[in-house]
């Protein structure tokens, strides 16, 4: 039985979807806002909210945690210093979700994510 199964599985195998999430984040951390399907950005978001809990908490064991998702030492160190710093104030929703339409192709919705607090991400994107 499913019972409590309630994340979707993207229709793809289990390493195919966590290097994808992996990938997501690491993108967003970086550029502070991307833009993909509703689905994997409904799927990224609990991610990504839960690897900016872990820096908020700044201790080594929840570095090492992140590091073990997202495999960048850069990326880990910006989400710490500079996202991490910027959401101290904020109890939780870290990421907004704005849908967009309809991508041309195939029709699939999209929608852009972004960080809520990232004055650091929006300077990485002008330079």
């Amino acid at each position: 039985m499913r019972h409590r199964k309630h994340h979707g599985g993207l229709n793809r195998p289990t390493g195919h979807r966590r290097a994808l999430l992996a990938n997501l984040a690491t993108a967003l951390i970086t550029h502070g806002q991307i833009e993909t399907t509703e689905a994997k950005a409904r799927a990224m978001r609990p991610y990504v909210e839960k690897l900016i809990t872990l820096a908020k908490k700044g201790d080594l064991h929840s570095r090492r945690q992140v590091l073990a998702k997202l495999r960048h030492r850069p990326i880990v160190d910006r989400l710490f210093d500079d996202i991490a710093k910027a959401s101290s104030e904020r109890a939780g929703g870290y990421t907004r979700m704005v849908k967009t339409g309809f991508r041309n192709g195939d029709a699939a919705p999209m929608a852009v994510v972004q960080l809520v607090d990232a004055p650091a991400a929006e300077e990485a994107t002008e330079a």
